[in-house]
């Protein structure tokens, strides 16, 4: 059986991308995924996604990351699915999908796609690890602390002590690090289900700008973040405790296509 594919990424995050309208896809085959998203034996991305119908939607997104198993929301994946559906034909510049996490709007301008997520309607201090940390769910569970030159932090090993520490081993969290220096707000994310850094992470991206609105008691704005795979912003509201109207822009491209022997 053959697949066409898509390859894509938003500001360093990179997808697989398949066509499923005819479910012909072997979801059950998490070694499958693995395959595909290895970058030495395989296309090689950090997670693969899967374009299908769904009544009253444009489409649906289903998402695994690196490691085979379905995950929660993926921000950078859902503007490149975007993305993908234009250039199928099935959306023009604007749209509504569902996702493991509930439905999403979308417009798009040329590279530029802009991605509706959900309200935030919590964000938690934690006071069990080094600094100033908060955990926050944003589509997908983050872990966002505050740190000092991020560009030297050994990343993989200061995340995997929260990531693998006894309160978030089994369920797993991402990790972000972020800093505040000249008005610029930089940051760098360790994704579970990848085990890795990532270029970028768009539920990261949202997670640690609502962390700045957060301690800087912003009521609404644009917060723009940069990753080192590129520059993102995310808008809001807040409406009492709630964090609402969030939307993350950024681009999304088309890397290659191929075809894959199943």
């Amino acid at each position: 059986m053959h697949f066409d594919f898509f390859k894509y990424q938003g500001t360093g995050n990179d997808f697989v991308l398949i066509n499923n309208h005819k479910l012909s896809f072997p979801k059950e085959n998490h070694a499958l995924v693995r395959q595909i998203c290895d970058r030495r034996f395989g296309i090689g991305a950090d997670g693969l996604m899967l374009l299908e119908e769904a009544e009253g939607m444009d489409f649906k997104m289903v998402y695994y990351n690196s490691d085979g198993n379905e995950s929660t929301m993926c921000g950078n994946g859902g503007r490149c699915i975007c993305a993908f559906a234009a250039h199928l034909g099935i959306v023009e510049r604007s749209g509504q999908f569902i996702a493991i996490d509930g439905p999403h709007e979308f417009s798009i301008e040329g590279d530029i796609v802009k991605l509706k997520m959900i309200d935030v309607p919590a964000i938690r201090k934690e006071m069990g690890f080094e600094g100033e940390n908060y955990e926050l769910f944003t589509g997908s569970p983050h872990f966002v602390s505050f740190r000092e030159n991020i560009a030297h932090l050994d990343i993989v090993s200061e995340a995997k002590k929260i990531r693998y520490s006894q309160l978030y081993a089994k369920a797993g969290i991402n990790v972000n690090f972020m800093e505040v220096k000249e008005g610029k707000i930089k940051m760098r994310t360790y994704e579970r289900g990848v085990e890795d850094e990532t270029l970028s992470c768009g539920t990261g991206t949202v997670a640690v700008a609502l962390c700045f609105a957060e301690t800087n008691n912003l009521e609404k704005g644009t917060v723009d973040i940069q990753t080192p795979g590129g520059d993102l912003s995310v808008s809001f509201e807040k409406k009492g405790a709630v964090y609402t109207n969030v939307w993350l822009e950024g681009p999304a491209k088309l890397v290659f296509t191929g075809t894959i022997e199943v």
